[in-house]
């Protein structure tokens, strides 16, 4: 972004910015640039079969034991682990609830994708898929490792489609990424292979995202989603989940107030002891629906604390980008959250993170500085809870 203010942004950097979604695992032989990155903390999503354990290996390296990693001016990189299921490989697992008995894989995958795919040479490329349960019991083994993790990166496309070929490990040495020379990808990803004309039904992405956002509501963790084209069926799913545990509205605090007048009122601070059917703290990650759509997400009787977070490659990138400023300047002042959203740690990374302070803060009407400490209050809030 040009005409960076480098004094504000050390000042900045001294406060910390923290990524709020990122995934430096799909290129690992980057990962040691994270303890020379400027970036106070990067929030790193799992996505697939192929990055679960790389993102538990990368958080053991740089790991957050708790707020007081936080202070301002340490200099120390951090990790927090997010573990989760990507809308785009929900058709490589396959729901085994209700029965045990191994399933036909080209039948699960005719069941799932749409239209069903009648190729043999695309059905037999696809990888064994995955019984729900197994992924569900090693994730929740592998939050119990940390007990900061989130749950991520989960949620709906429907735009994606499913790509052709086998998934291999892609040497991309060609071009710079993350102020380094780019190493080999890790497998599983689209890869550059083309797109098939298959998507992943709806019905089947949901069930793989309810049962996740029913275990971060197990284990009380926050969540990044993924929305594209779904904003609505995602925010149905949420109201089915925390349905009977909305907030009360003002005329029944006002009622409550007038019949018990001594009572405290506590509106802004939930109790996250007790156990509740849906997650405590939800972002939207590089949120890309419109202005309007913010209002069913922030209504005041929603029980879960919603965040939007934004990134300078996916809502800045297209010519559509003067949109998500009415969008930025319609989120609350305490609900926005910053990522870059790139796959490689290094130099990129950190710029991509300033850009998007330096955009939030010009349309927030922020200093860099108050934007700074601001962003890291709403990330703190978001990971550790109220």
């Amino acid at each position: 972004m040009p005409g960076k203010n480098e004094r504000q942004l050390v000042s900045a950097h001294q406060i910390g910015l923290f990524d709020a979604h990122c995934h430096p695992t799909d290129i690992m032989s980057a990962v040691n640039h994270i303890e020379d990155m400027k970036a106070k903390v990067l929030t790193i999503m799992a996505t697939r079969a192929q990055d679960q354990d790389l993102v538990l290996e990368v958080a053991k390296r740089y790991p957050v034991k708790g707020k007081d990693d936080m202070s301002e001016g340490q200099k120390k990189a951090y990790v927090v682990p997010s573990f989760g299921w990507h809308p785009w490989f929900a058709h490589q697992i396959y729901d085994d609830r209700e029965s045990d008995v191994e399933i036909d894989a080209k039948q699960h995958y005719r069941s799932v994708l749409t239209p069903p795919p009648d190729d043999d040479t695309f059905l037999d490329a696809l990888p064994s898929p995955r019984p729900l349960t197994e992924y569900i019991r090693e994730t929740e083994q592998r939050l119990n490792e940390f007990s900061v993790a989130l749950v991520g990166e989960i949620g709906l496309d429907r735009s994606f489609r499913v790509p052709l070929g086998s998934q291999t490990k892609s040497a991309d040495t060609s071009k710079k990424s993350g102020g380094h020379e780019a190493g080999e990808y890790t497998a599983g990803s689209r890869e550059g292979r083309p797109l098939s004309p298959h998507y992943v039904s709806m019905n089947h992405q949901k069930v793989i995202l309810k049962a996740q956002l029913e275990l971060a509501a197990r284990m009380k963790r926050a969540v990044s989603v993924h929305s594209v084209a779904t904003h609505g069926v995602i925010f149905d799913l949420l109201q089915s989940l925390w349905k009977g545990h909305e907030k009360p509205s003002k005329a029944a605090l006002k009622k409550q107030k007038k019949d018990a007048p001594n009572t405290v009122e506590s509106e802004d601070v939930k109790d996250e002891s007790q156990d509740l059917p849906y997650p405590p703290r939800i972002c939207m990650h590089s949120y890309s629906g419109p202005a309007d759509a913010l209002k069913q997400f922030l209504n005041p009787r929603v029980p879960a604390d919603m965040f939007f977070s934004f990134s300078e490659c996916i809502n800045f990138a297209s010519p559509a980008s003067n949109k998500v400023e009415d969008v930025i300047k319609a989120v609350p002042d305490d609900k926005i959250l910053i990522e870059s959203d790139l796959h490689c740690a290094g130099d990129i990374m950190d710029g991509l993170l300033e850009d998007v302070l330096l955009r939030v803060c010009d349309i927030k009407g922020w200093s860099v500085e108050k934007g700074a400490h601001r962003l890291r209050d709403n990330w703190m809030r978001f990971v550790f809870g109220p």
